[in-house]
């Protein structure tokens, strides 16, 4: 993923909050906000930091993610 299209989810993400009604936004808002970008961007980039973010415990829980994503290319 390069790094002007990292730029761009930050600034996206950046200006989610600044027009959220409320003054403080959830991290796990943020954290899922990040998600979905990356899944458009980059599966694979999008599956590293799901992993970290999600703190998968074990690999069966990695590979129910894996699956879900590949559903939803079909």
């Amino acid at each position: 993923v390069s790094a002007k299209a990292l730029t761009e989810i930050v600034d996206q993400i950046e200006q989610m909050i600044q027009e959220a009604p409320d003054r403080e936004v959830e991290a796990r808002q943020v954290g899922e906000r990040v998600m979905d970008k990356l899944r458009e961007l980059d599966k694979v980039a999008y599956v590293r930091f799901a992993s970290v973010y999600r703190q998968f415990e074990d690999v069966e829980e990695f590979m129910q993610e894996l699956h879900g994503l590949l559903q939803t290319r079909k």
